[in-house]
């Protein structure tokens, strides 16, 4: 056991002290994701990723001798709903709140929880503005940037794909919007001269795309890029409404809208579909990486299944929150914040990572097709 606990304190934490009886009160972490609706299954996932990180953290004696306490709510995919679980995470009393799905449901937690004084770290949502300071003074993202993904699917169309007819079909939100605007722009960096032969617009919570799939058939497009963040259904309804409509040229899905579980609700017709990522368990330079093993394995023991890469950027913004905090010795919003944005952190899920000034992650990203039912790296 004293070996086992000191392995974790290294490997997982970065830190070495041994754990011994918990003090009280418990360190409160608010958590709110969509846990219902189309995106609730990876809302759930995520949350309980950020559950298991709490279990290993909580084995290597907690955050400043106390046992972390995680305080899940469901946002709905609705940023009214959103703003109501914030001050509900406030009136608890949670030291950090890790959120964010949907970026129009961040954006409107942002400024509840900063004039709270409660340190916000946003996983997942990707829309440029949540960086902005606006919100949130403090802002810190873990999951790549729309700006970021849209340099990575801009290379494909103009120096692999070389297409010169684009089509999209773009989720109408913050997120949508930004990530469609920000492939444009990298288009346009380029100097890759091309044609928009199609655009369509969709709410969230859509899953009927057939009329918008004929309409973009129609262009005749080289490419088509689908810009969906609903995982649970809209995503699979889109490839597998653009295969029965036998959609001609190449489908790519934005970075990071095609998890295995997509594949797996999209079933054969996921093949062929072109999409990039910042993470995935068993490929390098995550296989070899200790602390990303011993995450897969406990999420494997607690909730019987493999962690994709939501539930690792969920996990690693505990991680490094707690990290942070064990470092500077206090929960203080400001210092932690300030240690987080422009820092170094060594040993993490994600491996040794860095983040921006500005409190974005940097991330690699790698290429990859649907083969078979599987995700399979591009060359």
């Amino acid at each position: 056991m004293k070996q086992f606990r000191h392995w974790a304190s290294a490997l997982v934490l970065g830190l070495g002290f041994a754990s011994g009886a918990w003090a009280q009160p418990t360190v409160k972490v608010g958590v709110i994701f969509p846990l219902s609706g189309g995106a609730g299954p990876q809302g759930q996932h995520v949350s309980n990723a950020i559950q298991t990180m709490a279990a290993l953290i909580n084995e290597s004696g907690g955050v400043l001798g106390r046992k972390i306490e995680i305080i899940a709510r469901d946002d709905e995919s609705t940023p009214a709903v959103g703003v109501s679980r914030a001050n509900e995470m406030i009136a608890q009393g949670v030291s950090v709140v890790i959120e964010g799905w949907n970026s129009p449901v961040t954006l409107a937690m942002q400024p509840v929880l900063a004039r709270a004084g409660v340190l916000d770290i946003t996983a997942i949502s990707k829309a440029d503005p949540i960086l902005s300071g606006e919100g949130n003074p403090f802002a810190i993202r873990l999951n790549s940037s729309n700006s970021q993904d849209g340099s990575v699917i801009a290379n494909y169309i103009a120096n692999i794909a070389k297409a010169k007819r684009v089509a999209f079909v773009t989720q109408n939100d913050a997120y949508g919007n930004g990530a469609q605007a920000s492939i444009e722009l990298e288009l346009k960096k380029l100097n890759y001269s091309y044609e928009k032969v199609a655009e369509e617009k969709f709410p969230f919570t859509q899953a009927d795309f057939r009329v918008a799939l004929t309409n973009v058939k129609a262009a005749n497009p080289d490419v088509t890029i689908a810009i969906n963040a609903n995982e649970g259904l809209g995503m699979p309804a889109t490839i597998r409404q653009a295969r029965q409509s036998r959609l001609g040229g190449v489908f790519i899905a934005a970075v990071g809208t095609v998890a295995p579980s997509v594949i797996q609700v999209a079933g054969d017709a996921a093949n062929g579909v072109i999409s990039a990522d910042i993470y995935f368990p068993d490929v390098e330079p995550f296989a070899s990486n200790p602390v990303n093993k011993r995450f897969v394995a406990k999420s494997q023991e607690m909730f019987k299944y493999t962690p994709d890469k939501f539930m690792a950027l969920g996990a690693s913004a505990l991680q490094i929150w707690a990290m942070a905090v064990n470092e500077l010795k206090t929960l203080d919003r400001e210092a932690v914040a300030k240690r987080i944005r422009g820092g170094q952190f060594k040993g993490t899920v994600m491996g040794d990572v860095t983040f921006e000034p500005n409190g974005q992650l940097r991330s690699s990203h790698l290429l990859f097709s649907v083969q078979g039912g599987k995700i399979t790296m591009q060359k």
